[in-house]
């Protein structure tokens, strides 16, 4: 199932001795051969007791889940799969949803620190390159004995190749010309991309103004007509122009702004 020499696999106690250090926010990390979901993995040691910092990624998920219940399936070792559990006491509850901003920020600055690739955050939680979907990021609040904790799961297209897009919009490192498709590389920058822009936030209580700058310089989304799918089956069509307070795409129609917490976008064309 994994001969695919092209794809090698990733070495649990090589990514231990770049990530996992004294005083650094991993604690660990682990790498499955097969599991249904890393979420789900990390959400089930969280309500045991997992520390902050756990990492658990997997060569291959055979029930991956992406937004709105979506699934999120690849070939053994043509992806980086992989959950953390963040504990951010410090930040309140009304910030929280600021944490799935931040992610696919950091997964962008770092695909584009080492891929070399021009990549882009689309709102809420895409990462994309040219409107090609590269990474998606799931963020899931789980109840513990501990206090709330969230699981941060992203699945990033590494090798992936064209005849093994799920859509024609998905795209991967390798069809991207990217300068590394080297897994191991590529999550270590990652997380330690994740790990300073979210030590920082914490420090600012979830201070939304430690992500928004970088967010608008990234985002693909703010100045585009979109037409956005609401969780009702609606849709709603204009131009999205920035992130309120509470971190809501903000898109002006014809008959005013409105605010949107949740919804899948679809980039019309650019307007600015």
């Amino acid at each position: 199932m994994f001969g695919d020499l092209e794809r090698p696999p990733l070495d649990a106690r090589f990514l231990q001795g770049r990530l996992v250090r004294p005083g650094a926010l991993w604690t660990r990390i682990e790498v499955l051969a097969e599991t249904e979901s890393t979420n789900a993995v990390v959400a089930q040691a969280a309500r045991s007791g997992a520390a902050e910092g756990l990492v658990v990624a997997a060569e291959y998920q055979s029930s991956g889940r992406g937004r709105l219940g979506r699934t999120w399936t690849t070939p053994p070792r043509s992806a980086l799969l992989m959950s953390a559990l963040l504990r951010p006491a410090a930040v309140p509850a009304g910030r929280w949803p600021w944490l799935g901003l931040l992610v696919p920020l950091a997964v962008a600055a770092a695909v584009r620190r080492v891929g070399e690739i021009p990549a882009q955050v689309k709102w809420p939680n895409d990462v994309q390159v040219d409107d090609r979907k590269l990474a998606g990021i799931l963020l899931e609040r789980v109840d513990t004995p501990d206090g709330p904790a969230a699981v941060v799961g992203m699945g990033l297209n590494v090798t992936l190749r064209a005849d093994e897009r799920p859509t024609e919009v998905a795209t991967s490192l390798a069809l991207e010309g990217a300068a590394t498709t080297d897994r191991a590389t590529v999550m270590a920058a990652v997380l330690r991309e994740l790990a300073g822009r979210y030590e920082t936030w914490v420090e600012a209580a979830g201070d939304p103004e430690t992500i928004l700058p970088d967010y608008r310089e990234l985002s693909a989304t703010f100045g585009q007509s979109v037409r956005v799918e609401l969780p009702d089956g609606t849709f709603l069509e204009g131009v999205a122009s920035d992130l309120d307070a509470d971190g809501r795409l903000v898109v002006l129609t014809a008959d005013g702004p409105h605010q949107l917490a949740a919804g899948d976008v679809t980039h019309l064309r650019v307007t600015r």
